[in-house]
Order: structure tokens, then sequence, then C-alpha cells
């Protein structure tokens, strides 16, 4: 046999081996990540996402291992959280969504659900970049339950203090407890 028979039917071997269905794609890939978000389960999320995150917040952003982003996950799952994907599309490889979320914290703060464009990015077939635009974020109600939270717990239980800026398990359950206090003080 000649060689370039050879290397021809093991190039045709070898793309054939390859299957195009194994491979989620990008859509389904957010969905499931919103899925085991909505579940905070975080032992699927490492399906999802690479061994990197990137989280862009207006002018902040937030550069996650994945150990850290499991605990910022498990901050946000005591909240008891509920995402909802309103709309999703796949434009030029990036998926572009539309996610409702509503929790016990957004639930005070901000009365309503927050409603949030979500711009995904990919590395490796896995989430590496979330880019995230409020297109409901009422400020107003939000900065004044936030105040008369803060101001409350200063003065009726001041060893929850801090709670608002600690985004870990401890600091989402003592926001949590605050919440609790606040709207059974009566």
């Amino acid at each position: 046999m000649n060689k370039a028979l050879i290397i021809l039917l093991l190039t045709i071997g070898f793309v054939s081996c390859k299957n195009p269905e194994k491979e989620t794609d990008r859509v389904e890939i957010v969905k499931q990540y919103v899925k085991a978000l909505d579940a905070s389960d975080h032992s699927k999320m490492s399906d999802w996402i690479a061994d990197s995150l990137t989280k862009i917040e207006g002018e902040h952003k937030q550069i996650y291992s994945k150990s850290d982003y499991f605990e910022f996950l498990k901050w946000d799952s005591v909240f008891d959280p509920n995402y909802d994907i309103l709309e999703i599309l796949e434009e030029d490889e990036v998926i572009k969504s539309k996610i409702s979320k509503m929790d016990q914290r957004i639930s005070f703060l901000h009365e309503t659900p927050f409603i949030t464009n979500q711009t995904i990015t990919f590395s490796n077939h896995k989430i590496s970049s979330v880019a995230i635009e409020y297109e409901n974020f009422d400020e107003v109600t939000w900065e004044r339950n936030r105040k008369a939270l803060l101001d409350w717990i200063d003065g009726n239980h001041p060893e929850l203090n801090g709670f608002l800026y600690d985004q870990t398990e401890v600091g989402a359950i003592k926001f949590s407890k605050a919440i609790e206090l606040y709207r059974n003080k009566k």
C-alpha cells in the first residue's frame, strides 16, 4: 500500500471517530449552568465552567478560580435563589441571554426580581466569562431598603454588622438572619 493511501485512510478514520454530537452546544451549556445555579448544585457547576471565570457587572470585574467561584456560590445559595432563562441565543460563538433572578435578599432589597442581560463567552467548551447588565435595577428602592436594614441592625443587633460585604457562606447566613430579624421586628 502506498503512503498517501495509508495517510488518507488514517485521516478518514480519525475524523470519523470524532463525534460532533458528543460536544454539547453553547446554548445547552448555558442552560445547564443556569439549571445548576437554580438548584444550587455546585457539583454540576464544575462541568460547565472553565478553571477560571471572569464575572463583569458594570465597572466591577472579578476573576474567580473555580474553587473561589464555588465559595461565592455557597453565599448565593443561602438566599435560596430562583433563576429563569427568559431569552437565549447564540451570536458569533457568544451566548446572549436574559435571566430573571429572585431570592430572599433581592426580594427584600429590590422587591422585584432582577432582570439581567448576560453575555457569556467560552474557552475549550466551558464558560470563561459572564458579563452582566441589569435591565431593571431600581437603585432608589434598593438603597432605601438597604439603609433601613443597616440602620436597624446597627441599633438592635450590632453583632451582625459587616454582613453586607461578607460574600462567604457565613456572611450570607448573617445577612439572611438580619433580614429575618428586621421583618419580624414588630
